[in-house]
């Protein structure tokens, strides 16, 4: 289970409407991830305007990179995304996630 100051860290980076978006984009491209020059594109950003968000996201654990060649590819952190999903809702209806309705595991 992660720590509050870790979730608070995650939660801190995600509020800023670039770096959301980013962050979903790579939810959904799995994880392969995707180029930081896609991504940059789909978000009508720069490069460098990009470089700046990967490294919050990063430093919030939220992100992982790679290096292929010329390009860096990055990808959500699946177990990170899990941890603070499961932090935020450990205390849900007393405890129990079927009377809530919710996963405990998201991806």
């Amino acid at each position: 289970m992660m720590e509050s100051t870790q979730v608070v860290k995650a939660l801190s980076a995600l509020a800023q409407p670039t770096r959301l978006a980013a962050y979903r984009l790579l939810v959904a491209s799995g994880p392969a991830g995707m180029a930081a020059g896609q991504i940059a594109e789909k978000l009508n950003a720069s490069p460098a305007t990009m470089s700046f968000h990967f490294k919050i996201l990063s430093h919030a654990g939220l992100i992982e990179s790679r290096q292929d060649g010329r390009f860096v590819y990055y990808s959500a952190n699946f177990e990170v995304m899990n941890g603070m999903v499961g932090y935020l809702t450990e205390n849900c209806c007393g405890g129990d996630l079927a009377a809530c309705n919710v996963p405990s595991k998201i991806c």
